[in-house]
C-alpha cells in the first residue's frame, strides 16, 4: 500500500519515517521532495582502462568534489547525495523517483537503484545522468528527486541499517 501525504505525516509523527533535516513544505500528495547536498562524485580520467567490476567498486573509479553547484555536460554522469538522511521502520520501503520537470529536460536522477530498503538509515545516493544536448547547472538545495513510501506486509528480518554494507558507515 502506497502512502499519501496524510499517511506520511502520521508515519513521521509516529517516527516510522524520519527525515533529517525535514521541511513539511516538501510533502506532496504522495511523496516527499528531497534536496541535493554539496557533495558530488565524478569519474576519474581513465579513458580506455578496463575496470574489473568483480574487484573494484565505484569508490575506486570516482573522485569526490564539494561545490555549491556543478555543470553536467551532455551524456555526463555524476553521483550526488541527498541532504536529508532517511530512516525507515522495518516495514516501510521507499522508491526514489526523479521529478518530472527535470525528466522532461532529459535529466535522469537515478539510473537503476531507486529502491530504498526497509529499515534503512542513511542519505540517498543519486546517479544523475544528463541525457540532453545541453549543459545543465545543478545546485545544492535543489529539490531534484522525491521519495514515495509503501507499507510492507511484514517487518524485514534484515533491516538495512544493520545488514546493508553502505548503511553501516553513515
Amino acid at each position: 500500500m502506497f502512502l499519501t501525504d496524510v499517511d506520511i505525516k502520521k508515519a513521521i509523527r509516529k517516527r516510522e519515517i524520519r527525515i533529517e533535516p525535514f521541511s513539511e513544505k516538501n510533502i506532496g500528495p504522495g511523496s516527499v521532495d528531497l534536496t541535493l547536498d554539496n557533495r558530488w562524485w565524478f569519474f576519474k580520467d581513465r579513458k580506455g582502462e578496463t575496470i574489473d567490476l568483480s574487484k573494484r567498486g565505484w569508490q575506486d573509479i570516482m573522485q569526490e568534489k564539494k561545490a555549491k553547484s556543478i555543470v553536467l555536460k551532455p551524456q555526463q554522469m555524476c553521483l550526488g547525495i541527498t541532504k536529508e538522511k532517511i530512516t525507515l521502520a522495518d516495514n516501510i520501503v521507499g522508491i526514489l523517483e526523479g521529478r518530472s520537470r527535470f525528466a522532461r529536460m532529459g535529466l535522469s536522477i537515478h539510473i537503476t537503484s531507486s529502491f530504498v530498503q526497509p529499515g534503512i538509515s542513511n542519505h540517498q545516493v543519486l546517479e544523475i545522468l544528463n541525457n540532453s544536448p545541453y549543459n545543465y547547472r545543478i545546485s545544492e538545495g535543489m529539490r531534484i528527486t522525491h521519495i514515495v513510501f509503501a507499507m510492507a506486509k511484514s517487518k524485514t528480518s534484515k533491516p538495512y541499517r544493520i545488514f546493508g554494507q553502505i548503511a553501516k558507515g553513515q
